[in-house]
């Protein structure tokens, strides 16, 4: 085992949405986390939503999130390899985080081999039996003509309406959902928390050699034993709980970031 041999796992920062109340502080709080894990970080997993609306266009660069995507080549030029799982608000990611940063992105659901250990990844959204309308609002914003007609208007006009998209969702999504989990041993019996885990059970017949099942997604922060052998962890958000899993290839941990330190949840 080297001097750096841990995994992160963490998702929706949400960035740059117009409910943080300080946007910069929020910003600067993940550089201070990311800061503090280099030290032993391996991987870094960033699983989805970690901007709350970026669309890259041929030849400029949106507004904002210097501090955040200077770290992030920072370490990746250090040698530590970082994945960004795309979610359902930063889905239009197209070469510029990958070249820039040297990150690697994916849009999707992964399986990988982790410090020994079989992890199966995704943000959360999208998957199993989904409602014919989240298909096909999904199937309209990964559709390239429907992009390329979308970075033709003016950006005026487009980050303020994502961003009054995104707060509205916000706020439904809130209303639907149970009330924030702060320990992760906790089960909650929310529709959608058992939604990921039928999932899961689903994907387990036909790849039974996964050991944790990790997503975001639904701001709880969650970890559940699915069988014997297999676990899901719901990562949490970065909007009131800074919540996160680190692997070390024997121990699953979900902390906490707070006052500029880790906490594991009891």
């Amino acid at each position: 085992m080297t001097e750096c041999d841990k995994v992160y796992f963490l998702s929706d920062l949400h960035l740059g949405a117009p409910y943080l109340a300080e946007s910069k502080e929020a910003e600067r709080r993940v550089v201070a986390f990311l800061e503090h894990i280099r030290q032993d970080a391996k991987e870094i997993w960033l699983l989805g939503d970690i901007l709350d609306y970026w669309f890259e266009y041929r030849y400029v660069v949106p507004r904002g999130f210097v501090r955040f995507f200077g770290k992030l080549a920072e370490l990746s030029d250090s040698g530590i390899k970082i994945t960004w799982i795309i979610g359902n608000h930063d889905i239009w990611i197209f070469d510029y985080i990958p070249n820039e940063l040297g990150v690697e992105v994916i849009d999707g659901t992964v399986s990988r081999e982790i410090l020994g250990k079989k992890f199966y990844m995704a943000h959360g959204d999208g998957l199993g039996k989904t409602s014919w309308n989240f298909r096909l609002i999904r199937s309209v914003f990964r559709n390239r003509l429907a992009q390329r007609l979308f970075s033709g208007i003016h950006p005026r006009w487009t980050v303020p309406f994502a961003y009054a998209w995104s707060g509205s969702s916000r706020k439904q999504g809130e209303a639907r959902k149970p009330g924030l989990k702060t320990n992760p041993y906790d089960s909650a019996s929310s529709p959608f928390v058992e939604h990921l885990a039928d999932y899961s059970r689903e994907v387990l017949k036909t790849q039974p050699d996964i050991d944790f099942f990790i997503y975001g997604h639904l701001h709880v922060a969650i970890r559940e034993k699915l069988t014997d052998k297999a676990e899901m962890l719901i990562l949490g958000e970065w909007i009131r709980t800074f919540s996160f899993a680190a692997f070390d290839g024997k121990e699953m941990k979900m902390c906490r970031w707070h006052d500029n330190q880790v906490i594991n949840f009891a």
